[in-house]
């Protein structure tokens, strides 16, 4: 007698297996995960390319077919992700993920969701926390850069999302901003607190925004500087206290004076 639930069985494992394959090539560190890892890697930073250069090629006419091509992509990417993930319902509440959905939205309608699309930078961001970036560096014992390099990044998508924020709301209004160069050029000079004032904000919300550029840029420089003349730190939990970094030659945890036995940078 046939079974009739064996078709729905086979689907099933298969399914389960296609899954597991996915998880793996994410997740795990053999050669064959690392060549994909790269290569998604390339794809999203040529997506990061796009994003940036958004401006300047609104008005060219492929514009429409490489913004539908990238929405794909990511589409796709963040399908597999999720299939690759043990909790799918867990994986969609992190931020970075919602990031990721919100910027799929912004391409899938690029003439109705234009005065947000600015926000699609924030890829960057959302890049700059997958494990495939950082896996690398700390193979070769570099995750003491850890911290500079995401300060960074974090540095780079302030500077671009003002950016967009300020050629969107605020371009073509007696401003001296009449392209997204000039956008780019203000945000700068008001982050670096410069202010040349050939191109200033108007009316009380420009003061009120750039007040808010001027204290945040403020505060990412700072966060940049000290991660660069600061004292180098590893990544080495404490077993008792939990404290995360420590002086790569700490015999004792400076928090609770317990042991470490912190292994050499070839060892990691």
């Amino acid at each position: 007698m046939v079974d009739r639930d064996e078709p729905k069985k086979g689907a099933s494992s298969g399914f389960a297996r296609f899954r597991s394959t996915l998880r793996l090539l994410y997740h795990s560190q053999s050669p064959k995960a690392l060549r994909f890892q790269f290569s998604v890697l390339v794809v999203d930073l040529a997506i990061i390319a796009f994003f940036i250069a958004t401006p300047l090629l609104r008005d060219n006419p492929t514009f429409l077919w490489i913004d539908y091509s990238i929405a794909a992509v990511l589409a796709i990417d963040i399908t597999a992700r999720a299939l690759a993930s043990t909790d799918i319902w867990r994986w969609l509440r992190q931020l970075p993920v919602i990031v990721d959905i919100f910027i799929l939205l912004t391409l899938l309608a690029p003439a109705w969701i234009f005065n947000l699309g600015f926000l699609r930078i924030l890829r960057l961001w959302t890049l700059s926390r997958s494990s495939v970036v950082w896996r690398p560096l700390r193979k070769r014992g570099l995750d003491g850069y850890k911290d500079t390099i995401q300060a960074v990044i974090n540095l780079l998508v302030f500077l671009f999302v003002v950016t967009g924020f300020v050629y969107t709301a605020f371009a073509g209004r007696d401003t001296g901003i009449t392209g997204y160069v000039d956008a780019l050029y203000f945000t700068v000079a008001t982050v670096t607190t410069t202010g040349f004032g050939d191109v200033t904000l108007p009316g009380t919300w420009g003061k009120l925004a750039s007040i808010v550029i001027m204290i945040i840029g403020i505060s990412l420089f700072v966060r940049l500087a000290q991660s660069i003349f600061r004292p180098n730190k590893v990544q080495f939990p404490c077993p008792q206290c939990g404290l995360q970094k420590h002086d790569p030659d700490a015999v004792h945890c400076k928090a609770c004076g317990h042991i470490l036995n912190i292994p050499d940078a070839g060892d990691h």
